[in-house]
């Protein structure tokens, strides 16, 4: 074999080997995801993103949950037998209020027990599918974020707080439209979280927190230790299985472009599950 010969198969398995990684990768997760649903007796919904970068540009963008995510994972709730508990793995800065209010939404119309992870942090919308789970489970330093609606690239607080500020007169047309648009987000989501919080706790404290929440006490980007999720009575626990950090090492930061939901199908007519259970009627997984 002469070297023009040895150049071009170094090409070709150059360009070749970053496709074998990821299959050996993508193979790597499924059987681990395997592994934890045997372990649970549950579905495992994997919804993790990672800031990825375009193509041969490198140019850095970042994945947030999209109509794309939802209608994916609630294909997999759809295909979960209705008594088996189902564990979503979730790591997001958050998105859409639409996609996330019908995963949350779906969560909560789930018969049987779902329980959230959050090896590392759920942010704003990511928060939102958290609060709709009957239990959390969370690192010791992960984070949960504030659900404030935002409009643009404001916070819709703080546009409702110029009109507190200063008199209507003295406001431009263009802030009074988003400030309009501002009390109808924060009204909106903030029944949105109380319904997802009224199953935890009690209406008064439901509605508090969901007040707390959506009002902009914070910033957007506060982190929510587990130690303030446990004050405000919801349901967490720091007892976070090893195979998820495992899972989350075979979710690096990539350049390749995957899809950011990923769950076994069911095979049809595994209706019965030892460790299943129907919430409504207090049976636990």
């Amino acid at each position: 074999m002469n070297l023009t010969n040895l150049f071009w198969l170094f090409i070709f398995l150059t360009a070749l080997w970053p496709a074998a990684e990821q299959r050996a990768i993508m193979a790597r997760r499924v059987r681990l995801i395997q592994s934890l649903q045997r372990e649970r007796g549950s579905h495992v919904i994997v919804l993790i993103h990672r800031q990825e970068t375009v193509g041969l540009f490198g140019i850095p963008i970042m994945r947030y949950i999209d109509i794309d995510d939802s209608e994916a994972i609630l294909r997999a709730i759809r295909g979960t037998p209705p008594n088996m508990p189902i564990d979503i793995i979730l790591h997001t800065p958050g998105g859409l209020v639409l996609a996330t209010e019908q995963i949350a939404h779906a969560i909560k119309r789930h018969p049987a027990p779902v329980t959230v992870f959050v090896p590392h942090y759920a942010m704003s919308g990511g928060t939102l599918v958290a609060l709709a789970a009957d239990k959390i489970v969370m690192d010791t330093n992960a984070v949960l974020g504030p659900v404030d609606p935002q409009i643009g690239e404001y916070p819709a607080a703080s546009i409702l707080r110029v009109l507190e500020r200063k008199p209507v007169e003295r406001v431009d047309d263009q802030t009074l439209i988003l400030a309009d648009m501002a009390e109808k987000a924060v009204a909106q989501v903030r029944a949105l979280v109380y319904d997802l919080l009224a199953d935890h706790m009690e209406p008064e404290k439901a509605k508090a927190l969901s007040e707390a929440l959506t009002s902009g006490r914070w910033t957007h980007d506060y982190p929510i230790s587990i130690d303030e999720v446990r004050a405000m009575g919801l349901p967490v626990s720091d007892d976070m299985p090893p195979e998820i950090y495992a899972l989350m090492r075979l979710y690096p930061q990539t350049g390749i472009r995957r899809p950011s939901v990923q769950y076994i199908p069911l095979p049809r007519g595994q209706d019965e599950q030892p460790n299943g259970g129907d919430r409504r009627n207090g049976r636990n997984a």
